[in-house]
C-alpha cells in the first residue's frame, strides 16, 4: 500500500513542476520515506506535509524536499555537508545521487534525534554516511571545503562558517528568514573569484537553526 501511495506522490511532484531532474526524481524512488518517520507516522509517510519527528523537529513536507534537492544541482562524487540531520531522509536521498564515490557529513545537535538518523540510515543501507552530533552553524572544517551545504533549519542569514568552507562554484542551500515565519529558500553560489550569487526559490517554515551562528 505504501508503495502505491510512494509512486502516486512521486507522479504528484512530477506534474506540478517540483520534480525535473532524472536523479532526484530516481532517489525520490529509492529511498523508502516510511523508515524515516516514527512507526505512528507511517501511514502518513507519503503525504505532502510536514511529519513531527520528536525534539521540536520535523521531516519536511516531500514538495519541500523536493525543491531543495532540485536547487542545490547534486552530482556524482560530490562531498556534501547537511546541517540538521532530522530523520536522516534527506541524507539518504543525498547519497542516491552523489553516490558511494562522494562522501556525505550530517551534523545533529540533538544527541536523540541523530541516533535516530543513524539507526535509520543503517537500516536502509547508507550506513556511510557519517553522522556528528554538534554544533552544525560552524560548519565541519576537518573536511572543507564542500561541494555542498545543506541546511535543513533556519537561521537569520547564512551562516558565515559555512560560506567560508563552501568550495569555489559550490552551493549552500538554506532557509532564511525569521523564526518560523517570512523564511525564504535561498541557494548561494560561490562563484570562481570567491563572489556570491543569491538565487531565492520560494516562501518556507523550518524550524529554527540553534547554535552559535544561528538563533541563541
Amino acid at each position: 500500500m505504501l508503495e502505491i501511495e510512494q509512486k502516486r506522490l512521486i507522479e504528484n511532484l512530477i506534474r506540478e513542476g517540483y520534480l525535473h531532474d532524472p536523479e532526484v526524481i530516481k532517489a525520490f524512488k529509492n529511498v523508502p520515506r516510511q523508515k524515516f518517520v516514527p512507526e505512528t507516522l507511517r501511514e502518513y509517510s507519503y503525504a505532502d506535509q510536514p511529519l513531527s519527528i520528536g525534539y521540536g523537529q520535523t521531516i519536511s513536507a516531500p514538495s519541500m524536499i523536493a525543491i531543495m534537492m532540485e536547487s542545490l544541482d547534486l552530482r556524482k562524487g560530490q562531498k556534501v555537508l547537511e546541517v540538521g540531520s532530522g530523520s536522516g531522509y534527506n541524507a539518504a536521498l543525498v547519497a542516491e545521487i552523489v553516490g558511494r564515490t562522494g562522501k556525505i557529513i550530517t551534523i545533529e545537535r540533538v544527541p536523540e534525534l541523530a541516533e535516530f538518523a543513524r539507526n535509520n540510515l543503517r537500516k536502509t543501507g547508507y550506513d556511510w554516511i557519517r553522522v556528528i552530533v554538534g554544533d552544525g552553524t560552524q560548519g565541519y572544517e576537518e573536511e572543507a571545503p564542500w561541494d555542498r551545504i545543506l541546511v535543513t533549519a533556519c537561521a537569520p542569514a547564512p551562516p558565515k562558517p559555512l560560506i567560508e568552507q563552501l568550495k569555489r562554484g559550490g552551493k549552500l542551500g538554506a532557509p532564511v528568514g525569521e523564526q518560523y515565519m517570512h523564511q525564504v529558500w535561498t541557494v548561494l553560489e560561490k562563484t570562481g573569484d570567491g563572489k556570491l550569487k543569491i538565487h531565492r526559490y520560494c516562501g518556507c517554515s523550518f524550524v529554527p537553526l540553534i547554535g552559535k551562528y544561528g538563533w541563541k
